[in-house]
Protein backbone atom coordinates (compact mmCIF):
# COMPACT_ATOMS: atom_id res chain seq x y z
CA UNK A 1 0.00 0.00 0.00
CA UNK A 2 1.74 3.41 -0.80
CA UNK A 3 2.55 5.53 1.92
CA UNK A 4 1.46 9.28 2.03
CA UNK A 5 4.13 11.22 3.64
CA UNK A 6 1.70 13.63 4.39
CA UNK A 7 -0.70 11.18 6.15
CA UNK A 8 -1.01 11.72 9.89
CA UNK A 9 1.20 9.20 12.18
CA UNK A 10 -0.44 5.56 12.41
CA UNK A 11 1.03 4.19 16.08
CA UNK A 12 0.24 0.82 15.24
CA UNK A 13 3.13 0.84 12.41
CA UNK A 14 5.40 -1.84 12.76
CA UNK A 15 8.35 1.05 13.85
CA UNK A 16 6.28 2.71 16.48
CA UNK A 17 4.99 -1.29 17.55
CA UNK A 18 9.09 -1.89 17.76
CA UNK A 19 9.63 1.94 19.95
CA UNK A 20 7.26 1.06 21.85
CA UNK A 21 8.76 -2.69 22.82
CA UNK A 22 6.24 -4.78 21.38
CA UNK A 23 7.68 -6.15 18.68
CA UNK A 24 11.66 -7.55 19.02
CA UNK A 25 14.80 -5.88 17.04
CA UNK A 26 18.09 -6.95 16.58
CA UNK A 27 19.41 -3.42 18.10
CA UNK A 28 22.37 -1.83 17.19
CA UNK A 29 22.17 1.53 18.92
CA UNK A 30 19.72 3.65 20.66
CA UNK A 31 20.02 7.23 22.40
CA UNK A 32 17.61 10.00 23.62
CA UNK A 33 16.49 10.93 19.64
CA UNK A 34 17.20 7.50 17.74
CA UNK A 35 17.05 3.87 17.83
CA UNK A 36 18.82 1.31 15.07
CA UNK A 37 18.44 -2.18 14.31
CA UNK A 38 19.34 -4.68 11.76
CA UNK A 39 16.61 -5.01 8.85
CA UNK A 40 15.22 -8.31 9.29
CA UNK A 41 15.48 -8.51 5.03
CA UNK A 42 18.88 -7.44 4.50
CA UNK A 43 19.79 -6.13 1.09
CA UNK A 44 23.67 -5.74 1.62
CA UNK A 45 25.75 -7.41 3.88
CA UNK A 46 25.76 -5.12 6.61
CA UNK A 47 21.99 -3.08 6.15
CA UNK A 48 20.85 -1.06 9.58
CA UNK A 49 17.82 0.73 10.04
CA UNK A 50 17.79 3.90 11.93
CA UNK A 51 14.62 6.08 12.73
CA UNK A 52 14.15 8.50 15.05
CA UNK A 53 11.45 8.18 18.53
CA UNK A 54 9.49 10.87 17.29
CA UNK A 55 6.25 10.68 15.87
CA UNK A 56 7.67 11.28 12.33
CA UNK A 57 5.86 9.68 8.60
CA UNK A 58 8.25 10.61 6.74
CA UNK A 59 11.20 13.50 5.92
CA UNK A 60 9.03 15.52 4.85
CA UNK A 61 6.86 15.68 7.91
CA UNK A 62 10.36 15.72 10.18
CA UNK A 63 11.83 18.00 8.24
CA UNK A 64 8.79 20.44 8.40
CA UNK A 65 7.58 19.38 12.40
CA UNK A 66 10.76 18.30 14.34
CA UNK A 67 12.42 20.50 16.83
CA UNK A 68 16.05 21.74 16.05
CA UNK A 69 17.50 19.28 18.74
CA UNK A 70 15.43 15.95 17.30
CA UNK A 71 16.80 16.69 13.91
CA UNK A 72 20.24 17.12 15.39
CA UNK A 73 20.10 14.33 17.37
CA UNK A 74 19.00 12.20 14.89
CA UNK A 75 21.25 13.25 11.57
CA UNK A 76 24.15 12.67 14.88
CA UNK A 77 22.83 9.07 15.39
CA UNK A 78 22.78 8.32 11.74
CA UNK A 79 26.48 9.37 11.84
CA UNK A 80 27.64 7.67 15.21
CA UNK A 81 25.98 4.34 13.89
CA UNK A 82 27.85 4.60 10.40
CA UNK A 83 30.79 5.55 12.23
CA UNK A 84 30.75 2.20 14.83
CA UNK A 85 29.81 -0.36 12.15
CA UNK A 86 32.73 0.73 10.90
CA UNK A 87 31.13 1.82 7.36
CA UNK A 88 33.05 5.17 6.81
CA UNK A 89 35.74 3.61 5.39
CA UNK A 90 35.72 1.99 3.01
CA UNK A 91 32.17 3.90 2.28
CA UNK A 92 28.21 3.08 2.70
CA UNK A 93 24.87 3.86 1.12
CA UNK A 94 22.45 5.78 2.65
CA UNK A 95 18.71 5.72 1.72
CA UNK A 96 15.79 7.32 3.05
CA UNK A 97 12.49 6.41 0.70
CA UNK A 98 9.70 8.66 1.10
CA UNK A 99 6.13 8.43 -0.83
CA UNK A 100 4.47 6.11 -3.60
CA UNK A 101 7.48 7.04 -6.22
CA UNK A 102 10.25 6.45 -3.16
CA UNK A 103 8.56 2.92 -1.74
CA UNK A 104 8.08 3.91 1.35
CA UNK A 105 6.70 1.10 2.75
CA UNK A 106 6.77 2.14 6.71
CA UNK A 107 4.94 5.18 7.87
CA UNK A 108 7.70 6.15 10.11
CA UNK A 109 10.62 8.00 8.93
CA UNK A 110 13.23 5.58 8.55
CA UNK A 111 17.30 5.07 7.06
CA UNK A 112 19.06 2.52 5.32
CA UNK A 113 22.59 1.99 5.87
CA UNK A 114 23.91 -0.09 3.31
CA UNK A 115 27.69 -1.17 3.58
CA UNK A 116 30.15 -4.40 3.67
CA UNK A 117 30.16 -4.49 -0.42
CA UNK A 118 30.81 -2.25 -3.43
CA UNK A 119 27.74 -0.55 -4.58
CA UNK A 120 27.32 1.13 -7.80
CA UNK A 121 26.04 3.88 -9.38
CA UNK A 122 22.06 4.57 -9.60
CA UNK A 123 21.70 5.78 -12.46
CA UNK A 124 23.59 5.15 -15.76
CA UNK A 125 26.72 7.22 -16.23
CA UNK A 126 26.33 7.50 -19.92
Amino acid sequence: MPIDPRAPYDDSNVFARILRGELPCKRVYEDDFALAFHDIAPQAPVHVLVIPKGRYVSWDDFSAKAEEAEIAGFVRAVGTVARELGLVEPGYRMLANIGQHGHQEVPHLHVHLFGGRQFYAMVSQD
